[in-house]
This record gives structure tokens, sequence and C-alpha cells, in this order.
């Protein structure tokens, strides 16, 4: 069923208050399409509808008629230091939603549930290019992200379609990772993180949630895809494209001894390494990315 513009959409959307989400409802909206918000609260607007996703409860006939559900639940990864507690955390916002919304989805017959997930599936790749059909790497992010999926596994009980949307780094004008380093790379504070040789997948907020559309419109897509831009970078190519774009140099360099004293062991799976992972079924399904490029994409963001 074709999210085009002429052709109106039932869209219900977990986790709407978000970067992403927001973003997403705006396009939504803008392309004629219904959208439906999913709170953890009562309801209090005519779009909004209650969920309580520890106790298993969705309001009832909040699902009905929708043409696709979009999971984006989940609390930053990195907003704080991963104690044991903070870690569970982080798994039920992900795993618990992931299975409630899977279970309603497949119980209302919805043709496409788009659950996230991230690149961090695939752990520390070094300098390889990945894409889909590689495995799952070690650690906590990649054994989450692999549990983060298979909760969702039960959205195709009933014949739906699942889509599993392995995010990049999001990169937006305001909040997300550029949020934080540019008032430091605009004060001259920015620099390399560590060697520098760790490679960030990236994707810029116009074209994630742009791609999130895509798969909803395209019913033959179904599985991992990557939600990034084609054109992943070490840090430190990273960190003099941020520099450029902000007019500023970055001279410093964070070493890893130093980042682990900020964030613990988050470092070593979050910061100091990385993936160099590529959309393979983006491009193999002609998505067209606004942003291919760092060069192209951090300009336009950071600019104005």
């Amino acid at each position: 069923m074709p999210i085009g513009d002429d052709h109106a959409m039932r869209i219900v959307i977990a986790g709407s208050s978000g970067l992403i989400g927001t973003a997403c409802v705006a396009l939504l909206r803008r392309r004629g399409h219904e959208v439906v918000r999913l709170v953890r609260r009562a309801a209090a607007a005519p779009d909004e509808r209650s969920w309580d996703p520890p106790s298993g409860v969705i309001e009832p006939g909040a699902l009905d008629g929708a043409d696709a559900v979009i999971n984006l639940c989940g609390v930053g990864i990195l907003d704080r230091r991963w104690s044991d507690g903070r870690q569970q955390i982080i798994r039920d916002s992900r795993l618990v939603p992931s299975e409630v919304l899977a279970g309603a989805v497949a119980d209302a017959g919805v043709p496409v549930l788009v659950n996230g997930s991230a690149v961090g599936y695939y752990g520390d790749t070094g300098d390889r290019a990945v894409d889909e059909g590689a495995p799952a790497g070690a650690g906590f992010v990649a054994g989450l992200c692999v549990d983060w999926e298979d909760a969702a596994a039960g959205a195709t009980a009933s014949g739906g379609r699942l889509v599993i949307a392995r995010s990049g780094i999001v990169l937006a004008r305001s909040g997300g990772l550029l949020g934080r380093l540019r008032p430091l790379f605009s004060a001259m504070l920015g620099g390399r993180l560590g060697s520098g040789r760790q490679y960030m997948s990236w994707i810029s907020l116009e074209d994630h949630v742009a791609a999130l559309c895509f798969l909803i419109e395209n019913e033959s897509i179904s599985g991992p895809v990557n939600l990034t831009a084609p054109a992943p970078v070490t840090n430190d190519d990273f960190t003099r494209a941020l520099a450029t774009a902000v007019g500023r140099p970055a001279p410093w360099v964070v070493p890893g001894f130093a980042l682990r004293a900020v964030v613990g062991g988050a470092a070593d799976e979050m910061i100091l390494t990385g993936q160099r992972a590529v959309p393979r079924e983006l491009a193999r399904h002609g998505f067209q990315f606004a942003h291919p490029t760092v060069d192209s994409c951090l300009p336009a963001t950071v600019g104005g």
C-alpha cells in the first residue's frame, strides 16, 4: 500500500515525542497522512491513544484501521553511566514496548510494523564494511539489539510484515549527537575521540524519517534494514568535517582513559569503537539520500 501523497494512511507511532518521532510525525502529516500517537498517560488530544507497556495494556481500538505501526521507543543509551540498573532500564525500554506492540499488531492485523534497532547489532567492525547480512557482534549493545529485534518477531504471527530499522547516528540541527558537539566545536573545544580510526555510521534526520516512510511504502522490504548513509566515516574524518562546517579548528584529542572516566564502560562500545555499516537494502530498493556524505550533510545541518 503506497504512502504517496495521493493515498492517505493511518499510521500509529510509539515514541513520537523524541527527536526522530517528532520529525517523523511532522513529515507524515505534511504528506497528508493521519498519525495516531501512543502516549503513556491519559490521552489528552484527538490524535492520542494511551498505553502502558509494562502492563501490556493498549487503549482499545488504538490500532483499528491502522495501515502501519512505527515503534521508536527507547531511553537514551548514553544519557547516563552504565550501571547494572541502567543497563536493565535501557533493555526494558526497548524490549517491553516491542513485544507488546508486536502482539497488538498481530492481533489487529496491521499490515506492517517498523521496529527500531541499531547498527550496534554488528559490534565493533573495525574498518570492515558490513551490510544487513552480517552476523551479530559481541558486547552489551550487540546483545541488546539481538534481543530487541527478537522481541518484535511476534508481529508476523498473522502474516504481517516486520521491518527492523537498524539506525546509525542521527545527525540533526538540534538534539542528538550534534546537539552536544556543536557548542564545543563552535567554542574551539572539539577534537577527535581516541585514535579517531573508529568508524561512525551516520544518517541525517531528514533521510532517517524519509527512510521510515520508504520502509512502509515498499511492501517488498522486510527484515533488517540499515538506516545509515552510504558513506560511513572515521571519527577523525567526521571531526574534520564538523570543524569545517562550523568554521573552527578542532585541535584536541580526547584520550580513551578520559572518556572511560566520564561514561564508563559505554566508551569502549559506543565511542572508541564503531560500525562501518552500509545501507544495502535501501540502495537495492532505490532509496535516494538527500545527504549521502558528511560533506553534504554537516554544512546543511549545523549552518544557519
